[in-house]
């Protein structure tokens, strides 16, 4: 669990693994559809990703150069493994949202 936990944790990786596995996405794109986050942190992310080896980054030879981002095999499968917690969480939504994400003591 902390391998997987390592690769997909924080607050971005999780969306992108999602925006990810429609398909080889833009960087642009990818910031827009992620409402919120910087061009920064997407960078830094998109770069955990690669180096865990579940995004390839393909460059384009074209003037500008066109970057496109896209799970690898690996991260096929990681993203597979992901879709019962996306599932968990679609059911339970309404029960989550409802109450304090704050722990009482």
């Amino acid at each position: 669990m902390s391998i997987a936990i390592d690769v997909v944790g924080g607050k971005w990786r999780l969306h992108l693994m999602w925006v990810l596995g429609d398909g080889p996405v833009r960087f642009g794109e990818i910031r827009r559809l992620l409402t919120g986050v910087s061009e920064k942190v997407l960078a830094e992310n998109l770069r955990h990703l690669e180096a865990s080896g579940v995004v390839h980054r393909e460059i384009y030879p074209e003037v500008p150069p066109r970057v496109e981002y896209s799970l690898t095999p690996l991260g096929e499968r990681l993203n597979l493994a992901l879709r019962p917690l996306e599932q968990w969480g679609d059911e339970h939504r309404g029960e989550i949202l409802g109450r304090p994400l704050t722990a009482t003591a």
